[in-house]
């Protein structure tokens, strides 16, 4: 293989790529063509799409390629399994610079597809442009499979609110990587390569999920777009969050309360929804708050009963 993308060439670059690449047998006509062929049994398609931006969402000095690969992924699919579906395929919008090592994309790919391969889906095509920044730009696919999608917008008074997944942890690894340190090794993993429960999101729906959201810009601003679509408020009960041990360590080591991270750190991608009283949960979803009337402040999420006075959650336009 040549050193850089640009010995390699677009076309060349597009082939050693897929050459990677599985299927599943939900794709019926993969990379090769003007564009791939998907089945949809449903005939209803779950689309998303994100983007990933060298220095905005990762850095190459604390991610190999291969973890971005996965992260890309992994944010991507979170949002279709938020929405009571199924992963089915993924496709890959790619910025590079010519300079760039061509075992840079291709450990990307890896990581892409080995994510996939967890969440049962394939990467069936996609673009590569020369940049100056590199950019990892995603388009998810997923199938309902007969379920009505589980929106922002139906949670009702009386509901429970409970979550599945990790909380936080993306946040406190950040924050060792932040001060030159590589450990606690799973919290940077946990940075590094998030692991959502893709189960939990079609699962969910059958439990008679009434809205969802995955946790990928922090528990309460997620939490708070349910609440507004639903015109509800939302009480978090900060002592049934579960705050691991070693996370107060870190916080205690840096100066930083880990309810924060919890409340307010994303790209864990846990999922989070409300459900009818009644609803008999899996030991894997935990109760953490109840839906409240939105009364006359309007609807908001509180935490303990007061609105949360600390920074929020991500916003790529924020400060």
């Amino acid at each position: 293989m040549k050193g850089t993308v640009g010995e390699l060439g677009e076309f060349g670059l597009i082939r050693e790529l897929t050459s990677r690449l599985t299927a599943t047998p939900a794709v019926r006509l993969g990379p090769g063509d003007d564009a791939a062929v998907v089945a949809a049994p449903d005939r209803r398609v779950v689309a998303s799409t994100d983007v990933l931006l060298e220095g905005r969402h990762f850095r190459r000095d604390w991610s190999t390629a291969y973890d971005v690969g996965r992260k890309a992924a992994a944010q991507n699919l979170a949002d279709i399994a938020a929405m009571g579906a199924v992963p089915t395929a993924l496709l890959l919008g790619l910025v590079v610079p010519a300079e760039l090592p061509a075992t840079w994309p291709m450990e990307l790919m890896d990581g892409l597809r080995d994510e996939c391969d967890v969440a049962g889906a394939a990467v069936v095509g996609g673009d590569v442009v020369r940049g100056e920044t590199i950019t990892v730009a995603i388009t998810a696919l997923g199938d309902l499979r007969n379920r009505q999608p589980v929106t922002r917008s139906g949670a009702r008074p009386g509901d429970m609110v409970a979550v599945t997944g990790w909380l936080g942890w993306s946040a406190a690894g950040f924050a060792v990587l932040s001060r030159g340190f590589r450990s606690p090794r799973a919290f940077v993993e946990a940075h590094r390569r998030p692991e959502p429960p893709y189960h939990a999101g079609p699962a969910a729906a059958d439990l008679g999920a009434t809205a969802m959201t995955d946790v990928s810009d922090g528990l309460v601003a997620d939490l708070g777009h349910i609440a507004t679509a639903s015109g509800v408020r939302i009480d978090l009960k900060s002592g049934d969050i579960d705050v691991p041990a070693q996370m107060k360590d870190i916080g205690q080591a840096v100066g930083v309360d880990p309810l924060q991270w919890v409340l307010t750190g994303g790209e864990d991608h846990a999922i989070v929804a409300t459900f009818p009283p009644d609803a008999k949960l899996p030991a894997r979803w935990r109760v953490i708050g109840e839906v409240l009337a939105a009364g006359t402040a309007g609807p908001q999420v509180t935490v303990d009963g007061a609105p949360w006075e600390r920074a929020g959650g991500f916003d790529h336009f924020g400060e």
